[in-house]
């Protein structure tokens, strides 16, 4: 794997990932010499993360850089770039890397037009904009992109990512989207699932929802990942369709916005879990009707 020589790295902007990946690179023995942010957290960020690092408009980070860290929000990356583009600010021999999960190189393209080598590195974790998260860098994957057939570009943006001690692994311009989906449905959704479970909690009377859905959560996901639909427990998977019934009636009672989530995930799971032969051919009937029955209402 080729292995970058010492750059000069530029950070556009000194935000939650921008300041940490900047600090990861200054770790592996880059140099980072200018970074842009107007907002104060990006300010304390740069004194904490970044310190010595002047914070300056993006055209004149870019200029000084070797290696240019677009760290934006997904929507704001193509008119950052052709911004730049327009502003000479890019040069030949330059990489450019952004962070962003949803695109890979093609919205790059105004920098390539300008000489420079195209990169999508998307950290695999979610950032606080904190010292601790240079730790967990280390432990991450990212998802690498380059241009398809230039492998000199693929190894480039493996050995960056090697540098900050987490682990590349490559995904084509074309499944870009089916990439950051996935990642989003799990983490995303993932956030929303458990804060609506510790909300039930609540209700329910239980003081501390997050020590009491840790360990169980915790070993959900750990036998999920080791052991994919076997891990299923839970009354759909054993065929109980009364409990699911119990359980659609007490949301309908207390938190009926919750219904149409809990009905979804619990069809899925039903799927799953009779592919899976978890859910016995003769139970599955019942539950799926159970499912999607209405609280209250009578069997058909």
């Amino acid at each position: 794997m080729n292995r970058p020589a010492r750059l000069a790295v530029g950070v556009v902007s000194a935000g939650r990932v921008g300041a940490v990946l900047g600090a990861a690179l200054a770790r592996a023995g880059h140099s980072v010499v200018a970074a842009s942010g107007v907002s104060d957290a990006s300010v304390r960020r740069a004194e904490d993360l970044l310190p010595g690092v002047p914070l300056l408009p993006p055209d004149e980070v870019v200029r000084r850089a070797d290696l240019v860290l677009l760290a934006l929000p997904d929507d704001a990356l193509a008119g950052m770039v052709r911004g730049l583009a327009a502003a000479d600010a890019l040069r030949a021999g330059q990489i450019v890397v952004h962070t962003c999960g949803a695109h890979g190189v093609d919205v790059l393209q105004p920098a390539v037009e300008h000489g420079a080598l195209p990169l999508a590195l998307h950290p695999v974790m979610t950032f606080t904009g904190r010292a601790e998260d240079l730790e967990r860098v280390a432990t991450c994957c990212f998802g690498v992109t380059a241009t398809d057939g230039d492998e000199t570009a693929w190894s480039v943006g493996e050995a960056l990512v090697v540098e900050m001690g987490a682990e590349p692994a490559r995904v084509p311009e074309s499944a870009r989207p089916l990439y950051h989906t996935a990642l989003a449905h799990g983490a995303n959704h993932l956030v929303t699932l458990v804060a609506e479970a510790a909300d039930l909690l609540r209700s329910a009377g239980v003081g501390t929802p997050e020590r009491m859905l840790g360990p169980l959560l915790s070993a959900a996901l750990d036998n999920a990942l080791r052991h994919g639909d076997r891990a299923l427990t839970g009354p759909v998977a054993r065929g109980d369709a009364g409990t699911v019934l119990a359980h659609l009636r007490v949301l309908g009672e207390h938190a009926p916005d919750m219904l149409p989530a809990y009905r979804a995930l619990a069809a899925r799971t039903a799927s799953r879990a009779a592919r899976a032969g978890l859910l016995r051919a003769d139970l599955a009937p019942d539950v799926t009707a159970a499912i999607e029955r209405g609280p209250g209402e009578e069997p058909r």
